[in-house]
């Protein structure tokens, strides 16, 4: 995983709201993820989990989309201004991962 490495050597400092917003959506994913389980764990009927499941991808696109935005109102904008060109190279290549 060559990519993760790259991006874990960057850091991004995030406003407080930003930071309560993402934690929050991540927690009610996991509380959607653990709700599955559950319905596993109960034989629950197979439409019934095929439709969570659908919910917790929709969930996990919109932190997407929230995550990407600010991201390129952030870091993207910043690296453009301090003249950074191949920031565009990394988002274009990110947006191809998600687009997969």
């Amino acid at each position: 995983m060559e990519s993760g490495a790259s991006c874990c050597q960057k850091h991004k400092e995030r406003s407080e709201k930003e930071y309560k917003d993402l934690q929050n959506r991540l927690s009610r994913i996991e509380g959607q993820i653990r709700g599955i389980k559950g319905m596993v764990e109960k034989d629950a009927y197979c439409t019934d989990i095929l439709i969570q499941v659908a919910a917790v991808n929709a969930a996990l696109n919109s932190f997407n989309k929230v995550l990407l935005a600010n991201h390129i109102r952030t870091c993207v904008a910043r690296d453009i201004r301090e003249g950074k060109e191949e920031t565009i190279d990394e988002l274009v290549a990110t947006l191809q991962k998600l687009m997969k």
